[in-house]
C-alpha cells in the first residue's frame, strides 16, 4: 500500500538495491505511520533523485526496503545561500525549516556582535532541515555549515557571488526592486541578529564592493520572519519562479 511518505536515506540509492534503515527511521515506520511489510514508500539520497521503495523486512530493531524503481532525477535547488544570525532555539528551528522549504542551497550560521545565543548545534540544523526536505519533497539537502564570525566570511567572500543583507535602518532600496535588474544565477542573503547589525558591521557591510543593502517593506521585521520574507522574494524575482 502507498502511503505518500519521503523518507532521507544517507546512502546511495540505485535500482533493486537493498538497504537497512536505522532505528530511529524504523521505530517511526513501525510505530507513527504504522507500515507493513510489502507497504511503498518514497526515498531520497541527495545524489541520485528520488526512487520508490518498498518494505520487504520488519524485525525488531530494523526495518528492510528494497529500491523499486526512479521515480525523478536529482534536481539542485537554485544557487542561493542564507546566512544567518542563530536565535534561541525554537526561532533558529523555523529559521531551517523556512530555509529548507524555500529552496536554500547551503546554511551558514553566523556570529555577530549582537548574536543572542552561543547555543549552535549545526547536527540539530541538519536534523531539522532533513525533516522540512522529506515534506517539501526537495531531492536535494541545504548543506549547513559550521558557525563563523561575519568578519571571517567577509574576508573570504567569492566576489562573484552578490550578498545581500537586509538593511533594518531601512535606508536601502526595496529587495524586489533590486532582484528585478538582477541577472546573477547565484546570490547568498544575510540576516542580521535580533539587535541588528552594530555600526561597525553596517559599514563594513556598505563598503564591500560585493555586498547590497535591502529592505523588506517599512516595518522592522523580527529575524525569523526576515529570512522567510528574504528568501521568498528571491524565489520570486530571481530563483524559481523567474523563469
Amino acid at each position: 500500500m502507498a502511503k505518500n511518505f519521503r523518507l532521507y536515506i544517507a546512502e546511495e540509492l540505485t535500482a533493486e538495491k537493498t538497504i537497512i534503515l536505522n532505528q530511529e527511521q524504523t521505530h517511526y515506520l513501525k510505530n507513527v505511520v504504522k507500515y507493513n511489510t510489502g507497504d511503498t514508500l518514497n526515498c531520497f539520497d541527495n545524489k541520485n533523485g528520488e526512487f520508490l521503495c518498498q518494505i520487504t523486512e520488519i524485525g525488531k530493531k530494523n526495518i528492510t526496503i528494497t529500491v523499486l524503481s526512479k521515480l525523478q532525477d536529482f534536481s539542485p535547488c537554485p544557487d542561493i545561500w542564507l546566512l544567518f544570525a542563530p536565535l534561541k532555539k525554537d526561532k533558529t528551528d523555523y529559521v531551517i525549516e523556512k530555509a529548507t522549504e524555500l529552496g536554500c542551497r547551503k546554511i551558514i550560521p553566523t556570529i555577530t556582535k549582537y548574536t543572542i545565543t552561543n547555543n549552535i548545534k549545526t547536527e540539530r540544523y541538519t536534523a531539522q532541515s532533513i525533516e522540512a526536505a522529506e515534506q517539501c519533497r526537495r531531492t536535494d539537502l541545504p548543506e549547513i555549515t559550521l558557525p563563523q564570525k561575519l568578519e571571517e566570511i567577509l574576508n573570504s567572500w567569492d566576489s562573484s557571488r552578490p550578498l545581500y543583507f537586509m538593511d533594518e535602518t531601512l535606508q536601502s532600496r526595496p529587495f524586489p526592486e533590486i532582484l528585478a535588474a538582477e541577472t546573477s544565477p547565484k546570490a547568498a542573503l544575510l540576516i542580521g541578529p535580533e539587535g541588528g547589525f552594530s555600526p561597525e558591521e553596517l559599514a563594513l557591510l556598505r563598503n564591500s564592493p560585493f555586498t547590497k543593502g535591502a529592505t523588506l517593506g517599512p516595518r522592522i521585521l523580527r529575524a525569523e520572519t526576515a529570512v522567510a520574507a528574504a528568501l521568498s522574494c528571491w524565489q520570486i524575482f530571481a530563483g524559481d519562479w523567474r523563469n
